[in-house]
């Protein structure tokens, strides 16, 4: 019988509000609210990926930057391991960011340009251990640059001397340096060609199975997070539209949304892809500063009724694939 895996992450109700000052002669004008994040609900467990999709602009980033504090939350709860993160004081979340840590999605703006790779990797290991003596800084930081397969001997070399890939296991370096139990990929490899993407996912991969990390991969393209998570959300404009398990998401997408996406991604077999049916959205998409009422989605559904406009759906459905939609079950 499988052991139920340990919980790391319960996030209950996630908002991230932002006030944005509208342009007025007069002073006393309220500002306009940008809901970035508008309720969402995750748990995420020992040794599981997952992964997060929606097209720009719905709140993937954000999500993700809120979780590790880089963004205030305006509303719900952030447990880690018990403690709730959203009431930490500037210390204690200190403390626990050695065990959550981020890779952005531009490898080389990620990296101190003044700082040789030797340093960037050890930044960490100085800001929690100013006693750790030199010499085993070194040998900590060459350890993980063999384990992000890079060469031990580019230690004293600077950023702008590698490439785009390169980069990116340095900052991948820089994130595993403390042992964390969470990653969180911010889009890691959408600034990398197909060929360095994949083998930045099968890096990430391959030291997840090693270090027992947990990841939450945030990406547009859907092939990679197919391959890449155990479970996915699908975010539009600040909420959670659909959440499962990734075989089950990926050969039988609930929502409207969902099915627009999963149309989009391309078929190898040039006779499938030719012919295949693409679902596409009518419309924009709307403002977060101006969200529609009820179902945020309901301006683009093709299945919207009357009902969508009252009411907000919740995500129902089960642990192995649950849908927000009030005409899909």
């Amino acid at each position: 019988m499988e052991m139920q895996k340990k919980l790391l992450l319960d996030i209950k109700d996630l908002k991230v509000h932002f006030n944005i000052a509208q342009k007025s002669a007069w002073p006393w004008t309220k500002p306009l609210t940008l809901k970035a994040v508008d309720g969402v609900d995750i748990r995420l467990f020992e040794g599981e990926t997952l992964g997060v999709v929606g097209e720009s602009g719905c709140g993937k980033s954000t999500f993700a930057r809120a979780i590790i504090g880089l963004v205030e939350a305006t509303a719900g709860n952030v447990v880690w391991l018990g403690s709730d993160l959203t009431t930490l004081d500037h210390k204690a979340m200190r403390e626990t960011r050695k065990d959550i840590q981020m890779i952005f999605q531009d490898p080389l703006a990620s990296l101190n340009p003044r700082m040789t790779v030797g340093e960037i990797i050890a930044e960490p290991l100085k800001a929690y251990f100013p006693t750790m003596p030199a010499d085993d800084v070194k040998a900590l930081v060459r350890e993980m640059m063999t384990k992000v397969g890079l060469l031990p001997n580019v230690i004293n070399r600077y950023p702008h001397e590698f490439s785009g890939g390169q980069c990116q296991r340095i900052g991948i370096a820089r994130a595993l340096i403390m042992k964390p139990k969470l990653i969180i990929c911010d889009e890691p490899v959408s600034a990398l060609d197909v060929s360095i993407q994949a083998q930045v996912v099968n890096l990430l991969k391959s030291l997840q199975k090693e270090m027992g990390l947990s990841l939450i991969f945030i990406a547009h393209d859907l092939s990679v997070v197919k391959h890449i998570s155990d479970r996915v959300l699908v975010m539009y404009l600040g909420n959670a539209v659909e959440m499962g398990e990734a075989s089950a998401l990926f050969s039988d997408p609930k929502h409207p949304y969902t099915k627009a996406l999963m149309s989009a991604v391309p078929i190898p077999d040039p006779d499938l892809e030719r012919n295949k049916h693409i679902e596409l959205l009518e419309g924009e998409l709307p403002s977060p500063m101006n969200p529609p009422s009820g179902c945020v989605f309901r301006t683009r559904c093709p299945v919207a009724s009357a009902e969508c406009a009252q009411q907000k759906p919740q995500l129902s459905g089960g642990d192995i694939h649950s849908v927000s939609c009030l005409n899909v079950h």
